[in-house]
């Protein structure tokens, strides 16, 4: 399975974290990744998002680019245990799969992922990386590739 991590792009304040929206240099920096992935050789058949208004915003642009359907997950968001999205992904059969979410879910499935723990690595918005992973499963990912805005 091939999985893309990818981190919402920079968004702006809002009184309620679920509603909080991209800015333009967000917007821009998410089409700028887009666009790197589009020209890769893994392009996903499906976009996993959190439900918050960011990342939703974020993988509609993603989507756009890419031509790929969006699902969205409700156990994707900031705090959510990464170890409910490892039971989903070995479920599921989409590879290449691109997920997006927050730090720092996004830095701890990574590092679940390629390490096999959940301290988490850090992520720069409209960040994304490419786990290549024979197995799905803790520690059995490596890292192949990443996308910078």
């Amino acid at each position: 399975m091939h999985l893309i991590i990818m981190r919402h792009g920079e968004a702006g304040w809002h009184t309620l974290d679920q509603e909080r929206e991209l800015t333009e240099a967000g917007r821009a920096g998410v089409a700028t990744v887009a666009a790197q992935i589009a020209k890769s050789p893994w392009r996903p058949e499906r976009i996993w998002s959190s439900p918050y208004v960011r990342a939703r915003q974020t993988a509609a642009i993603v989507s756009e680019v890419l031509n790929c359907p969006i699902l969205e997950c409700d156990f994707i968001t900031p705090d959510d245990d990464p170890g409910r999205c490892l039971d989903a992904l070995l479920e599921t059969r989409a590879s290449p799969l691109m997920l997006v979410s927050h730090m720092p879910f996004v830095g701890s499935l990574s590092t679940l992922l390629v390490d096999g723990h959940r301290r988490g690595i850090p992520f720069m918005t409209s960040q994304a990386v490419l786990l290549d992973m024979p197995v799905v499963g803790p520690g059995c990912a490596d890292l192949k590739a990443q996308f910078l805005p």
